[in-house]
C-alpha cells in the first residue's frame, strides 16, 4: 500500500445496515421486475429510458412465466429482441412516409426498440479481447443498428459515427475508436463548444439521446464513446495509462476535424466513466476547461472489503463478475479483488496528487456501487474541487442530479470564450 494510502473506513457512510443487506431484487427476475425495475419503466428513467411500459411489461412477464432468472442466459437476452424487430418494422414503415410526422414517429419507434435492446445486452458486454458473450454481442449489433435509423432522422443535428484513428495505440490498444458525434447546425460556420461524454459499465453510445439533446440545445456539440474494458472501446482495459492514449487520439482527431472550438471541451463521465473523468481532469487538465465525474470510484471502490458487499446493493445483476472483466482480469474475479486496487486506485497511483481541471463531483450519499467516501478523499488532494451530494440518494443521485450538472456546465462554458 502506497504510504498515503487510504485503509476502507471502520464504518461506511451509508450505514452499516444499508452495506451489510442484500436488495430483494437479487432473488430472480420477479423480484428485479417487481421491486427495482417496474417502476422506472412506468417512468422511462434510467434504464428504460427511451423506451416504453408497453414494450417490457410482456417481456418480462415472459420471463417470469419461463422463471429464467439468469440475465446472462441466452433466454433472457433473446426473449426482448422479437419485440425490438417488431418495433424496428414500425419505424422502416413511419419512415417511409417521408415527411416530418412520420420521421418523428419512425423515431420514436427505433428508439423504444434500441432500449429494449439495451436492456437485453445487460448487464455487461466487451468485445476486448474477444466477444464476451455472442447471443449479447447480437443484440448490441442490433441496438446500433436501429439506433442509427433513428440518429439519420434529427436533423438539423443528425447523428454521425466516426471511427477515430487511434494515432497514440500502443501495446494492445487497437486501432480505431468508434465515437458518435452530433453539433449543432452553427458548427459549420463558427466551431462549437463541445462535451466529450465517457459511458458506463452498461450503458453506451446508443443510450445518451437526452444528454446530447440537452448539448445541442446549449449550442454544444457531443463526443460520445465507451470506455475501457466495455462494448467497442478499443483501448486495453488491463493497462492503466490506456484511457490517456484514448484521449490523446480523441483531442488529435477534434483539433484537426475543425468543427470544435478546442478552448472549451468540457468532459462528463457516467458511473464507471466517472473514473476516467477524474483522471482525466488530471492528466488532460490543459486541454478541459471542466469535468464532470458523476457517480465515480476512484480508490475504495477498488476495495475488496467494499466490493465483498457491493454483489447485494443496488446494481440489477452481479457486480464483482462484470467489474473483472471490465478491468481485464477475464472470469478471475478473485484476481480482481485482490489486485485492482494497487493496480487501479488513482490515490494510490499519484493521480489525485497533481493538480487539476475545474472539476465537479456528483453522487448520492448512500450510493452502493461507488461509495461516496471516493468522491469525498479527493477534496484532500491537489487541486480544489466542487460537489454536490444528495442525501440519502442511491447510485448516481439520480433523479435529482442532472439539475445540478447542466448550471455549472453553463457556468464553466460561459466563462472561457
Amino acid at each position: 500500500m502506497a504510504p498515503d494510502a487510504r485503509p476502507p473506513p471502520k464504518q461506511w457512510l451509508m450505514g452499516t445496515e444499508a452495506f451489510e443487506r442484500r436488495m430483494p431484487h437479487h432473488s430472480g427476475v420477479r423480484a428485479l421486475w417487481e421491486t427495482k425495475w417496474r417502476e422506472p419503466c412506468r417512468r422511462s428513467v434510467y434504464p428504460f429510458h427511451d423506451g416504453a411500459f408497453e414494450d417490457f411489461e410482456p417481456v418480462f412477464l415472459d420471463l417470469i412465466a419461463g422463471d429464467i432468472n439468469d440475465g446472462n442466459s441466452p433466454a433472457y437476452t433473446r426473449a426482448f429482441i422479437p419485440r425490438a424487430q417488431l418495433l424496428e418494422r414500425a419505424g422502416d414503415k413511419a419512415a417511409a412516409q417521408g415527411d416530418e410526422k412520420g420521421r418523428k414517429q419512425a423515431s420514436e419507434f427505433y428508439l423504444r426498440a434500441a432500449c429494449l435492446l439495451r436492456i437485453a445486452r445487460f448487464p455487461y458486454i466487451t468485445g476486448f479481447p474477444d466477444v464476451c458473450d455472442p447471443v449479447k454481442w447480437e443484440a448490441w449489433e442490433l441496438q446500433k443498428a436501429i439506433y442509427d435509423k433513428a440518429g439519420s432522422l434529427w436533423s438539423p443535428s443528425p447523428l454521425s459515427e466516426v471511427l477515430i484513428p487511434h494515432s497514440y495505440a500502443k501495446g494492445r490498444d487497437r486501432d480505431a475508436i468508434p465515437v458518435y458525434v452530433r453539433v449543432p447546425p452553427t458548427a459549420g460556420n463558427q466551431p462549437c463548444p463541445a462535451v466529450i461524454l465517457l459511458t458506463g459499465l452498461d450503458g453506451y453510445r446508443p443510450d445518451n439521446t437526452a444528454r446530447c439533446e440537452e448539448f445541442l440545445s446549449r449550442g454544444w456539440g457531443a463526443v460520445v464513446f465507451e470506455i475501457p474494458g466495455t462494448a467497442d472501446c478499443p483501448a486495453d482495459p488491463a493497462d492503466p495509462s490506456s484511457p490517456d492514449r484514448l484521449l490523446d487520439s480523441v483531442f488529435a482527431w477534434m483539433t484537426a476535424d475543425g468543427r470544435f472550438n478546442m478552448s472549451r471541451i468540457m468532459c462528463w463521465g457516467l458511473s464507471s466513466g466517472g473514473y476516467y473523468a477524474v483522471r482525466a481532469a488530471h492528466t488532460h487538465r490543459e486541454k478541459l476547461i471542466g469535468v464532470i465525474a458523476h457517480g465515480a470510484g476512484t480508490h475504495h471502490f477498488f476495495a475488496k472489503e467494499w466490493l465483498s458487499r457491493a454483489d447485494g446493493h443496488e446494481y440489477p445483476f452481479q457486480l464483482t463478475p462484470a467489474l473483472a472483466a471490465k478491468y481485464g482480469y477475464g472470469d478471475d474475479v478473485e484476481a480482481y479483488l485482490e489486485g485492482a486496487q494497487k493496480k487501479f486506485s488513482l490515490l494510490e497511483t499519484g493521480i489525485l496528487e497533481l493538480p487539476s481541471t475545474r472539476l465537479l463531483l456528483i453522487n448520492g450519499t448512500h450510493d452502493g456501487l461507488m461509495p461516496i467516501e471516493d468522491s469525498m478523499l479527493l477534496f484532500e488532494y491537489g487541486s480544489p474541487k466542487e460537489a454536490r451530494f444528495f442525501t440519502g440518494a442511491l447510485h448516481m443521485g439520480y433523479p435529482m442530479a442532472n439539475s445540478s450538472v447542466y448550471p455549472w456546465m453553463e457556468e464553466v462554458m460561459s466563462s472561457t470564450k
